[in-house]
């Protein structure tokens, strides 16, 4: 009896430290972002999932205009609609230029276009290798104020700073 006792009251010990190593980044980091269009209204969620060394963007949305649409990460966690400029500019903690196609690098926030579908419904999954939502990091997403998620209207080429020629804001969404 002493000894299951003691095998108890171990394992309640051992319970909040296994808490805060995942708290500290040892364990999964995954949030839900609802996104909004430019009339305040959710048309969907990302959901962003911390795997090893990448951030994964599973992105659900609706109501977008059927064809290509840049998607950036920007540098304040602010969705002020109708225009979204509260945003700021793209995240860009390593002072790189826009653009996967730029020779002089790319911002941490620059992701791969998404398409809309005829009914204007997007699924995507992204990976990048250039952010985390691990807190403290410089290339952290969850930074003080918080960053957010951008739907421009049109498609990034990606190369023309500062934002690829990717057009109006369309919908965001707060990552915090």
């Amino acid at each position: 009896m002493n000894k299951l006792l003691l095998f108890v009251a171990s394992l309640c010990l051992l319970l909040p430290a296994s808490q805060a190593a995942a708290e500290e980044g040892h364990g999964a980091h995954a949030l839900t972002v609802a996104i909004m269009n430019a009339e305040g209204k959710t048309i969907g969620s990302a959901k962003l999932t911390q795997e090893a060394d990448n951030v994964r963007i599973r992105v659900e949305a609706e109501k977008l205009t059927p064809g290509v649409h840049a998607i950036h990460i920007h540098e304040t966690g602010k969705c002020d609609p109708p225009d979204f400029k509260s945003a700021g500019e793209h995240f860009n903690p390593g002072h790189k230029q826009h653009g996967f196609n730029n020779p002089q690098g790319f911002h941490a926030g620059d992701l791969p276009n998404i398409t809309a579908d005829a009914e204007g419904k997007v699924k995507a999954d992204i990976t990048s290798a250039v952010i985390t939502l691990l807190p403290g990091k410089p290339n952290s997403l969850r930074k003080e104020g918080g960053t957010a998620l951008i739907i421009h209207e049109k498609a990034d080429d990606y190369v023309t700073d500062p934002a690829g020629n990717a057009g109006a804001r369309i919908a965001c969404g707060v990552i915090r």
